[in-house]
Parts: structure tokens; C-alpha cells; sequence
């Protein structure tokens, strides 16, 4: 027979069965999450790689390689490989910009960086960052290029100066402009950013058709050439900007590096010579000082076509011509230094105001011809008066009947005041006639000296400044051409 109480506890034990299981499974839950929260706060630390802080390992290969106990920087560095041999200097200059070319004071100031790079065998550092490659994990020697230091005082330094410098400054805007790299190799590369003004001797006697070289020279100011040797970086020892352009009317028209060791008293020293070739830019001047002369000189010229009756006009023509001419001179002469040679502006300047001072002295000579014609056609008056009344009184004579028997014999006519024969009624043979010059007729045409002479001077002034211009133009020019082949 069945019985209830039987299945009542059957169904009992079932759910206390599934109610131990749910508790079971949500155990094995909360075991899962907080093993998996413990790996990853601890296990996963174990085996992650550990980063590298490249910056705190630069500064443990600075503080190793310049130690007080390691370096001393006022000890030079060894010579090619590791030798008691003079330390090389390669040198590299970059031109930024240039700021003046003065010819009075005889310098140009530009603005450069200076690049200096030698090996120095103490500031090595390549074997650490093997080390450092096999004993850290991760660690890449290639990471670190190089070291940079923007305290130069720390490493031993050439002592660089510039020969021919006359002002020079270095620039600390917002920090010094000046950094040095130590390489792996023990190669230390310096570049510093400076404004110099330099001496330049010129040599003017071409001005304004001339070229003029400037040198920089870079040396040694106490170690000799048993010490220190500079040379030329191989490739592109001098660069210049790209937009770099020239003051003053000059254009750049080359470089050149070379060599220019010195020996003195105390010792030979090793020197580096850039040579900068500046060109005048030529249209500049044309248009500020020759144009202006030729225009002054042609409008003194002007006082030949005004009568010479009109003495204000032309004088005050030719004195305001000589002034003007005077005054661009002297303008001329202001921005030049004064040297002992004669310059090409000198020649030019100087022949204008000959040829304006010509054109004054001319109507000077025109008026004294003037004065002298009036008189000459005061005089040619007075005869022709005095003949008219010779005239009159022989007319009178000769109404009167008392005029004298004329004799036959010639030499009787003159002493009687008779005409002579023309000796071509007594002669038969044919005089050859000479061929007339058209210009000394044009000239004769005019009936006054004063006229003659300011008709001459038209055709003669021009003609003379053109000449004067071919020659001009021509030795100057092949003067500059000549000194550009060389």
C-alpha cells in the first residue's frame, strides 16, 4: 500500500540535495574571481618586462664618463688613434644672414654658427651601452645616439678665436644658443650660434665696378700646431642659408676655404680662411650716380642754344649746373674712405665737372667774342661811313668838272687813288678752284665769333663726353672681367 509520508520524504531530500549544489556552484564563483584578481596584481608583474628609463641612463654614462676621478678638462684630448699626436679639429661654418658692408670703416658684420668636432677617447661610451644591452633586458644601445649637454665648461675645449674679428657677441635669447653632442665613438661635436663684425680691407680703385673678398679667420689663440690642428670638415665645410641676401648694394659672387697657417714668435698655429666674394650690383650705382651726372652735363649744354645776349639766363644755367655736380661729388666722396689712389667715380665725377665747368668758361669766352664784335661792327661803321662821305665828296667833284686827268700808267692810278686792274684781266690762264669744306662754310655762314663759337661748341662737348664714355666703359669693364678670370 502506498504511502504518502513516504513520498513526502523523498521530495524532501531531493531539494536539500539542489539547495547544497547552488551553494556549490556560487562557491566556485567567488573562488574564480578572486584568483583571477590575485594574478593579475601579482602574477602578471613577474613575468612583464620591465621598462627602460633611457634619460636616467644617460645620466649614469655622464656621471661615469666625466667623474672628477676619470676626466679632467684641462687636459687635450689624444691625437689620431690615441697618440701623443696634435688633436684634429674638424670645422664647419653655416652663414645665417649679413647685416652690413661698410666701406668707410672697411668691415662687414653676418651673423654665423660656428661647428667645431673632435674625437676625444675619454668621453667613450659605447662599451657601457653593450653592458648595459646585456645586462637589462630590453635595453637597445641604438636608443641612445647621443648626449647632449648645453653647458660647455663640462668637456675640454678648443680655444677658437678669429683673427681679423673686431666686435663679436654671442646670443642668449631665451638660453644659450649653443649645444655640444658626445657620441658613442668619443666624437664631441660643438656648434654656437655668434655675431661678428669683421675688419676687410678693400681695394677701391675699381669702385663702383669692382669686386671686393673678405676673409674670416679662424685659429688657434694658444695651442700650436704640435697641439692642435684644424682642418676643413670634407663635405660642405661652408653652407650658407637659402635666402640670404646682401646689404649695401652688393651680391654675393662666390666663397672659398683654405688654409692660412701663421708663425710667430712664440710658435706656428693652425688657421682656417673662408673667402667671401661680394659684387657691386652695378645698376644701383647707374641709377644714383651715373644717370644723374650725365643729366647734369647734358643740361649745361643747354646754355649753347640760348642766345648769348641772355647773360642771366646763361650764367645762372652753368652756375646751378656746377653746383649740382659739386654737391653729388661731394655726396660721393662722404660714403668712401679717402685713399690715396684715384677711383673709377673719381675719373667720372671728376670729367663731368670738367665738362660743366667747360660749358661755363664757354660762355665766359662767347662774351668776351661778343664784346669784341661790337666793336669790330662799330668800327666797320665808322669806315662805311667815312666811305660814304668820300663817296659824297667825289659825287660833288665831279659835278663840279674838277675831277683830275686819269693817268695811264698803274702805278700812277694808286698814287692817284685810281682802282688797279684785276689781275685776272690781264692774265689768261685759269686758276684751279679749290673745293669748298662744307663745315667751315657752315660756320662762315654765321657772321659773329660769338655765334661761331656756340655753334662749334654743340657738335664739339657731345662729341668729346661720347668719346670720353667709350673709353671709360671700355677700360673698366674689361678691368673687372680681367680680375674675374683671375
Amino acid at each position: 500500500m502506498w504511502d504518502p509520508r513516504i513520498l513526502f520524504l523523498g521530495s524532501g531530500a531531493i531539494g536539500a540535495r539542489q539547495k547544497h549544489g547552488g551553494l556549490l556552484h556560487i562557491a566556485m564563483f567567488l573562488l574564480t574571481i578572486s584568483t583571477t584578481d590575485v594574478w593579475c596584481m601579482f602574477g602578471s608583474n613577474r613575468f612583464r618586462k620591465p621598462e627602460i628609463n633611457y634619460r636616467a641612463e644617460e645620466k649614469k654614462i655622464l656621471d661615469s664618463v666625466l667623474g672628477a676621478e676619470v676626466y679632467d678638462k684641462r687636459i687635450r684630448p689624444s691625437g689620431l688613434n690615441s697618440t701623443d699626436s696634435a688633436t684634429l679639429v674638424q670645422v664647419n661654418i653655416f652663414v645665417r644672414s649679413f647685416s652690413s658692408i661698410d666701406d668707410v670703416k672697411m668691415e662687414y658684420s653676418f651673423q654665423i654658427t660656428l661647428r667645431q668636432q673632435w674625437n676625444d677617447g675619454r668621453l667613450s661610451f659605447r662599451d657601457k651601452l653593450f653592458g648595459m644591452e646585456a645586462s637589462q633586458p630590453g635595453f637597445k644601445a641604438d636608443k641612445i645616439r647621443y648626449l647632449t649637454m648645453t653647458d660647455s665648461t663640462k668637456v675640454w675645449m678648443p680655444d677658437t678665436f678669429f683673427r681679423n674679428e673686431k666686435i663679436g657677441r654671442f646670443h642668449n635669447i631665451l638660453q644659450p644658443n649653443l649645444y655640444v653632442r658626445v657620441f658613442p665613438n668619443g666624437d664631441v661635436l660643438y656648434s654656437i650660434r655668434v655675431s661678428l663684425t669683421c675688419a676687410c680691407s678693400m681695394h677701391l680703385a675699381l669702385f663702383p665696378l669692382d669686386m671686393q673678398t673678405c676673409n674670416l679667420d679662424v685659429a688657434s689663440y694658444g695651442w700650436t700646431t704640435n697641439d692642435l690642428i684644424y682642418e676643413w670638415k670634407s663635405t660642405k665645410p661652408v653652407q650658407f642659408a637659402g635666402n640670404i641676401s646682401l646689404p649695401g648694394g652688393f651680391k654675393m659672387d662666390g666663397y672659398d676655404n683654405e688654409n692660412c697657417d701663421v708663425k710667430t714668435a712664440t710658435g706656428a698655429y693652425s688657421c682656417l680662411r673662408v673667402k667671401l666674394t661680394f659684387a657691386r650690383q652695378l645698376s644701383f650705382f647707374i641709377v644714383t650716380i651715373y644717370i644723374p651726372c650725365f643729366m647734369i652735363v647734358i643740361v649745361s649744354w643747354m646754355s649753347f642754344w640760348i642766345d648769348y645776349k641772355a647773360v642771366p639766363a646763361r650764367v645762372s644755367l652753368g652756375v646751378t649746373t656746377l653746383l649740382a655736380m659739386s654737391t653729388t661729388q661731394a655726396s660721393i666722396n662722404s660714403s668712401l674712405p679717402p685713399v690715396a689712389y684715384t677711383k673709377a667715380i673719381d675719373v667720372w665725377s671728376g670729367v663731368c665737372v670738367t665738362f660743366v665747368f667747360g660749358a661755363l668758361l664757354e660762355y665766359a669766352l662767347v662774351n668776351y667774342a661778343s664784346r669784341s664784335d661790337a666793336q669790330r661792327a662799330a668800327k666797320q661803321k665808322e669806315a662805311k661811313e667815312r666811305e660814304l662821305e668820300h663817296v659824297a665828296f667825289s659825287a660833288d667833284r665831279i659835278e663840279e668838272g674838277g675831277f683830275p686827268p686819269v693817268s695811264m700808267d698803274p702805278l700812277m692810278r694808286r698814287i692817284e687813288g685810281s682802282p688797279m686792274i684785276p689781275p685776272g684781266a690781264l692774265l689768261h690762264s685759269q686758276i684751279p678752284v679749290r673745293r669748298k669744306n662744307f663745315l667751315i662754310e657752315w660756320v662762315n655762314n654765321f657772321q659773329f665769333r660769338a655765334k661761331k663759337i656756340d655753334v662749334i661748341s654743340r657738335v664739339i662737348f657731345p662729341m668729346t663726353f661720347l668719346v670720353f664714355n667709350i673709353i671709360y666703359w671700355s677700360y673698366y669693364l674689361s678691368q673687372e672681367h680681367n680680375r674675374n678670370k683671375k
